[in-house]
């Protein structure tokens, strides 16, 4: 077979839409005659009869309808492309709006927003900070950044780092208490984040060793990280904290890593989008300044 000329499938395309040659001329600015010139070629081309002529309209044929289906694909993965190109050329202008949770919002995406604002003025930035999980095309966000474990595999998610949880406490409630395995754990009192599914029931592991699933004592929960942080730092218990919350506090010595030796399980840092086939320069270049961020 001959190679075909594809702007001839828009043609096509455009007349099985049109349910006829003179709409669709009229869609496409040109002469009815070349219309149906360019799709007798097409089906010459293709050595198959694709539209059935009436005097009212014009229908496709069972081929017709398999290519018409295959050239909406086609031509929507053109446009899409031509606006992705035109996208990356753009300036980054408009307001982005991102989602997260209160302690990454706080600590990492706040001081990543204002470079982003330094280096784009044209472009605003709106946080939305909330644990709750915020529906992206009802509230209009252009991505959210999610930190832990995705429940929804359906969603248009990428997995841009990781972080670690740690078991920790103030200076002066780590020296009055004595730990050498997980099992010492379970009569301390933990500042438990309410917002986990789990708060006060967590896994252990050490190299080869067995894991080690304690269970600690339920005296004290709040539903906000930064305020379990908070607690902790006045000695109100042990808590398991991300490693992006606690790291400067441990190199201060404001707070002290119990059982170093043991391992809490790891999370995901997730770029979640709401459903699009490409995204916008202001979407792209937020994305890329905090991927830098967590490389560093």
């Amino acid at each position: 077979m001959e190679s075909i000329n594809l702007n001839r499938l828009a043609y096509f395309a455009t007349v099985v839409d049109a349910g006829s040659f003179t709409r669709a001329a009229e869609r496409l600015g040109i002469t009815k005659t070349v219309v149906s010139q360019q799709v007798a070629r097409l089906e010459a081309e293709l050595r198959t009869t694709l539209l059935v002529r009436t005097t009212r309209r014009v229908e496709p044929t069972e081929a017709g309808r398999l290519l018409h289906a295959r050239c909406v694909l086609i031509l929507r993965d053109v446009e899409e492309a031509v606006a992705e190109v035109g996208e990356a050329n753009a300036e980054v202008a408009g307001v982005l709006r991102v989602s997260a949770s209160n302690d990454y919002g706080a600590i990492v995406l706040a001081p990543i927003a204002a470079r982003f604002r330094q280096r784009f003025p044209a472009c605003g930035v709106e946080l939305v900070i909330s644990d709750a999980i915020i529906d992206l095309i009802g509230n209009k966000i252009d991505l959210s950044i999610r930190v832990g474990w995705l429940d929804d595999s359906s969603q248009q998610a990428r997995r841009i780092g990781t972080f670690r949880q740690i078991l920790v406490a103030s200076r002066d409630f780590a020296a009055g208490i004595r730990v050498d395995k997980p099992e010492d754990l379970s009569s301390l009192p933990l500042v438990a984040n309410a917002v986990l599914r789990k708060p006060f029931t967590w896994n252990f592991t050490r190299g080869d060793s067995e894991p080690r699933t304690i269970t600690l004592r339920e005296a004290f929960s709040i539903n906000s990280t930064p305020a379990v942080l908070e607690a902790t730092l006045a000695g109100g218990g042990l808590a398991v904290l991300p490693d992006y919350l606690v790291v400067d506090y441990l190199s201060q010595g404001r707070l002290v890593h119990v059982l170093p030796d043991w391992a809490l399980p790891s999370g995901g840092i997730h770029v979640v989008y709401p459903a699009a086939r490409f995204r916008p320069q202001k979407v792209t270049q937020f994305v890329s300044m905090l991927t830098e961020h967590i490389r560093d």
